[in-house]
């Protein structure tokens, strides 16, 4: 849940100093608890679009039906005002296509693979001030990898290493792939300015984070980590 908290990593080159930090030597060892191994970190960017306006300032989302892609978000988005709309990703193109829903967030290559730029009127590209970013590490399961003797796991970091170098610049590749596909679609492609961003993890201090913070032991600590990391 944490690493999918609206507003906790603002940029990719953001996201390379959050994985030198405390915060995700904290996520580290959730995984490790869990049975893995975290290889190597890495980060996608999303975006969120209105089939009829741009999404900006928490006020554009009110009365707005938004398909969201996490509940953490969807408590975002439903603090502003919002209702929440819950289908499959794969139904996301037809509900925004009937007026089911009328907008959502997703990845920035799901905005792609899944042609939301031919549903979508505007869409708010990560930029420098992006409120969605999904942890997507590396694993290995903690039982082989503690089998593994010093030599081998040295091989293995180092590939990784050069594995989470490739990913950080592929991932940034699919965000411009997505405004490309956008704007050939005739649609509006905005970014968020540093007070709208403001804006937004006001809200979801007063949702996503609150709720994180009271239902996860440890959880506000957490939060407390990421947000120091600048």
């Amino acid at each position: 849940g944490a690493t999918l908290m609206p507003g906790l990593v603002k940029s990719h080159e953001h996201a390379l100093r959050l994985n030198k930090s405390p915060f995700m030597d904290e996520i580290r060892k959730v995984v490790e608890q869990g049975g893995a191994h975290v290889l190597a970190d890495a980060w996608l960017a999303g975006a969120f679009g209105g089939k009829e306006k741009c999404i900006r300032k928490p006020d554009d989302v009110q009365g707005m039906k938004i398909r969201s892609a996490g509940a953490t978000f969807a408590r975002m988005w439903a603090g502003a005002g919002a209702s929440i709309v819950s289908i499959s990703s794969n139904e996301v193109y037809n509900a925004l296509q009937q007026g089911v829903a009328t907008g959502t967030d997703t990845s920035t290559g799901s905005m792609v693979s899944f042609r939301l730029y031919e549903q979508l009127k505007c869409v708010t590209a990560p930029g420098d001030n992006a409120l969605w970013f999904m942890y997507e590490p590396v694993l290995i399961s903690k039982r082989t990898w503690d089998k593994l003797d010093d030599k081998q796991k040295a091989v293995l970091k180092a590939a990784s290493a050069k594995a989470e170098a490739y990913f950080a610049a592929e991932s940034k590749k699919l965000d411009d792939k997505m405004v490309e596909a956008f704007k050939k679609a005739g649609d509006e492609v905005v970014t968020l300015t540093d007070a709208e961003f403001d804006a937004w993890r006001a809200v979801a201090q007063k949702t996503s984070y609150k709720e994180f913070g009271e239902k996860v032991p440890g959880g506000k600590e957490l939060i407390e980590k990421a947000l120091s990391v600048k």
